[in-house]
């Protein structure tokens, strides 16, 4: 039986939509109705449905809320209004409730649930019709239009939020963007550590990063994030900011997206097969947090799959979702034990959030 892998970062809601992608479907007919369109980058290359991530006993995700705020200034695509924001990121929950009303998902909030998602999924010999777990994450902060909110969006179900994305939010700076914590992210940190929601670390800017390790007190992980040391950009983490995340007890996922698993990328130029990149390269990642922390709890898997791109910007021998079950493979062939393969593809996730919410 394939290993059961626990994915922590998925754009599922997004792709459903703003990519109007009907992820119960099959993932050559998702592909198949993108032919001849050139809106994004990567139609007619998705890899992620949920028959694919059932058929890769991909179980159980970190789904994402996501909508930016842009300013008249800000060259990034999104929303004019943090208002508007909102109302995406609520279409986007709409989504996902009517996915669990149709059976295909289930939303997971507390340890109950989760313990009794898990069983389902072990206990099972036919996993192609079970109902595909999800714990809710918002992926920049940006569409709180008021510190109330954080708390109508943790009564359905978020219990994760990553304060920024790519460039200037109203929480915090993100990626290729560089300033403290704005007072309004300040004080959001102290509404998720009031209500208990895990901090997202990724996509945090420097600054902000270490600002934010020094005021929340609550549980904090990386869900999709990837080495600096092997791939230098701001988008990723150093060394030392890895320990100290392993240092409170965090886990770390690593993402699939071509340019952060192998150095000299370029994006919208180079291709999978031309550069190199594989699935040995994802273990790369994976094996780096390993021996920062002298052991296997800390690494993990946030593929990122389909976050704006695809097979085009994807390890060469990955097809889909499914083939994540080449992680295992590879860690094995490493020396990797089976405890070590089962904390990396679904029990350092587990571990994290049942001390999270079992209190």
């Amino acid at each position: 039986m394939q290993p059961f892998i626990f994915d922590a970062h998925l754009d599922l809601s997004m792709n459903a939509i703003e990519w109007n992608r009907d992820l119960t479907r099959p993932l050559q007919e998702i592909r198949d109705r993108e032919k001849g369109l050139t809106d994004k980058p990567d139609r007619g290359n998705g890899t992620v449905s949920l028959p694919e991530m059932r058929k890769g006993r991909i179980g159980l995700c970190v789904a994402t809320q996501i909508a930016r705020f842009v300013a008249p200034d800000n060259p990034l695509p999104g929303w004019h209004s943090q208002e508007q924001a909102w109302g995406q990121s609520q279409g986007q929950l709409a989504w996902y409730q009517a996915m669990v009303a149709k059976g295909e998902m289930t939303q997971i909030t507390d340890a109950a649930g989760l313990k009794a998602h898990l069983a389902l999924w072990e206990n099972a010999k036919d996993t192609s019709r079970l109902p595909v777990g999800f714990i809710l994450s918002l992926e920049g902060a940006d569409s709180f239009f008021d510190i109330s909110c954080v708390e109508k969006a943790y009564n359905n179900g978020l219990r994760a939020i990553g304060p920024a994305h790519y460039g200037p939010g109203v929480y915090a700076y993100g990626t290729d963007a560089s300033a403290p914590l704005s007072e309004k992210g300040r004080a959001l940190l102290k509404e998720m550590e009031r209500l208990n929601i895990i901090l997202d670390a990724t996509h945090l800017c420097d600054v902000a990063f270490d600002e934010a390790m020094d005021l929340f007190g609550g549980h904090v992980w990386a869900s999709h994030h990837n080495s600096r040391s092997i791939v230098p950009h701001n988008r990723q983490f150093s060394d030392e900011q890895f320990t100290r995340l392993i240092k409170r007890g965090a886990v770390i996922g690593t993402a699939l997206d071509a340019w952060m698993l192998v150095p000299n990328w370029v994006r919208g130029a180079s291709l999978p097969k031309e550069i190199g990149v594989t699935m040995e390269h994802v273990v790369n990642q994976i094996d780096h947090i390993c021996q920062l922390a002298g052991n296997s709890q800390h690494s993990a898997i946030g593929s990122d799959l389909d976050g704006a791109f695809g097979t085009e910007q994807s390890p060469s021998d990955l097809n889909s979702i499914a083939d994540l079950q080449k992680v295992p493979e590879i860690l094995e062939k490493r020396g990797y034990s089976k405890e070590d393969i089962e904390n990396i593809t679904h029990k350092n996730w587990i571990r994290f959030l049942l001390n999270a919410w079992e209190k």
